[in-house]
């Protein structure tokens, strides 16, 4: 089933990840999945399903990448759920986009705090929208007490499509700030909410509903591709990935393209004060270096392994967080400044409204790379521009899109990168030589 809504913050990973964790603890295999780009809500379905959580989105992962998953799931799990983004019909590709085109039946989570006959209306206009779009049911979110859940229930035309209501609680709320929810490694009660969550959960129709009574997915050997085998271009290479708190925004099937591509990961923790690892290519992934600027300007045994690695002409790809803790200054949201690293001049300043947000593309000559852009900082930097990114289906040009900013072999841009969308692209990250200008290999 597709768990989707009529807008964000409606509570559709809260819904989805106690859908999961509860069947998950009757001992049934589930597995879930993220409709569009997302760091942030995989980290709670990755908790509930004990399985790594993929992305999907018809164009930046594309159909093929998609069905295959999907496949593999069915072939392996009793359900599969798959969170939508943002608004059902929100974007382009959308979830409903995607549930038309793989039969996912959609449930439509909808917040009704201070609602109740006009609940049946939002019901009925994301079911029928689209004629034909695969469907559930609905369920109520955040509702007061039964007499408000009965209000709600007698507004729907069809009180066939009542999935429940789930109350408003604290024990299973999940805590957001900017950027989306926190993440659950960072909560120490996350599995606790999670099972207050499945627990409410469980005593409602959608709780209670056979899996039997949700649409199959079916597909034969011939309609879902198999792998193409990629060649090794990063065989024999170390690649040094940072990971923590500061920087977590890192898609696992990009990991695994990296062991497709023939490359070694090797983890390494700034925060913890962890050295860089003996590597070939380091990578520095998105996350929230604002929120621990002050203990990352400590790390100078870290920045000057980076520079020594950097002026050796060997490869850097830091991606938006990654980037921002290169350039000499951070400034955060209350006005301090930071010294960070210092491999490329310039300052980013956190600003109060998103300044990127949408699907990106990677021209790295003839290749194109998919992706996408999110971020609250700004960046000020006399270093010239490389690359440039550009809207799907777009091209590159002045002034328009992601810089990407090139220095022997460091790149740093805010774009997000899905490695799987171009893997000899994504290689490109990680050798020494140019982008600009870059040559098939």
């Amino acid at each position: 089933m597709l768990v989707a809504a009529p807008a964000s913050g409606q509570g559709k990973t809260t819904v989805a990840a106690a859908l999961a964790r509860l069947h998950a603890r009757q001992g049934r295999r589930v597995r879930a999945f993220k409709c569009g780009p997302d760091f942030l809500d995989p980290h709670w379905l990755a908790l509930a399903t004990g399985a790594p959580v993929h992305s999907m989105d018809l164009w930046m992962t594309g159909e093929a990448d998609c069905r295959a998953r999907l496949h593999q799931a069915a072939a392996t799990c009793d359900l599969v759920i798959v969170e939508g983004v943002m608004g059902l019909f929100d974007g382009t590709p959308s979830a409903a986009d995607l549930a038309e085109r793989f039969g996912l039946a959609v449930v439509a989570v909808i917040d009704a705090r201070a609602m109740a006959g006009t609940f049946g209306a939002l019901a009925f206009g994301l079911q029928n929208f689209r004629p034909g779009l695969p469907w559930a049911g609905v369920l109520a979110n955040r509702v007061a007490g039964e007499r408000h859940a009965g209000m709600l229930k007698d507004a729907l035309r069809d009180p066939a499509q009542w999935l429940g209501g789930l109350p408003k609680g604290e024990a299973f709320s999940l805590p957001e700030r900017h950027l989306g929810l926190v993440g659950a490694g960072e909560i120490g009660d996350a599995m606790a909410r999670l099972d207050a969550a499945a627990a409410a959960l469980a005593e409602t129709p959608l709780g209670q509903r056979a899996l039997d009574a949700l649409p199959q997915l079916c597909f034969d050997d011939a309609s879902s591709p198999a792998d193409a085998p990629t060649p090794p271009w990063l065989a024999g290479r170390t690649v040094a990935v940072a990971r923590d708190a500061a920087f977590s925004f890192i898609y696992p099937a990009n990991l695994d393209q990296l062991a497709a591509l023939g490359a070694r990961v090797a983890f390494f923790s700034p925060l913890a004060g962890d050295a860089l690892p003996a590597c070939d290519a380091v990578w520095l992934p998105g996350g929230y270096p604002e929120l621990h600027a002050e203990a990352l300007s400590r790390c100078t045994v870290l920045r000057d392994a980076l520079a020594v690695h950097a002026a050796a002409g060997r490869a850097i790809w830091a991606e938006c967080g990654g980037m921002m803790s290169l350039f000499d200054t951070l400034v955060t949201a209350d006005g301090t400044a930071h010294r960070m690293w210092g491999l490329l001049p310039g300052r980013v300043t956190m600003q109060k409204r998103l300044s990127g947000l949408g699907p990106q593309q990677l021209d790295i000559g003839a290749l194109s790379l998919r992706g996408h852009t999110f971020h609250y900082s700004s960046c000020e930097t006399p270093h010239p521009v490389a690359l440039r990114t550009a809207k799907p289906g777009a091209v590159q040009a002045v002034g328009i899109g992601e810089a990407v900013y090139e220095q022997c072999a460091l790149r740093a841009s805010y774009f997000h990168a899905w490695f799987p969308s171009n893997p000899e692209a994504a290689a490109r990250l990680f050798l020494p030589e140019p982008l600009k200008g870059a040559h098939a290999l």
